[in-house]
């Protein structure tokens, strides 16, 4: 049964770290042949940073490997998201920064999985994307 929008509240996830942040920066500012070991550099130092994990898949060369740092991300942002206290119903809306990372890797995770031919979850995804955001926005995510 779904709940009414107004029985439904926000979800936000906190900021990640600044020093997680700054570490990234510095790795996305690497020359291009040595920017994707540079943040997965970032990630093995913060496993739950959810924002490296959406750049890794972004980075990723292969489908399958995109498709794995997304799942990874998107995995690492249900956690953080119960953490942040949500239960599955409540909203987690792109006009909150922190919660972009997770919105993020839902998105590439969609795009990889339509690479590799998992029609049912590019659906599911699509689905849950406008779930968690009745505000959703394919241009929120270009890339």
């Amino acid at each position: 049964m779904e709940l009414p929008q107004a029985d439904r509240h926000d979800t936000v996830l906190p900021l990640a770290p600044e020093s997680a942040r700054d570490d990234l920066a510095r790795a996305l500012a690497a020359p291009e042949t040595e920017r994707r070991t540079a943040v997965g550099r970032v990630v093995a130092d913060h496993p739950t940073f959810i924002e490296g994990w959406a750049e890794l898949a972004r980075l990723g060369v292969e489908p399958i490997e995109r498709y794995a740092y997304a799942r990874v991300g998107y995995h690492r942002g249900l956690d953080a998201l119960r953490g942040a206290g949500w239960g599955g119903s409540n909203f987690v809306r792109w006009s909150q920064p922190s919660n972009r990372p997770f919105l993020t890797c839902l998105v590439r995770l969609r795009a990889a999985a339509a690479q590799i031919g998992e029609l049912s979850e590019v659906e599911r995804i699509t689905a849950f994307l406008h779930e968690l955001d009745p505000d959703w926005d394919e241009a929120f995510v270009t890339d």
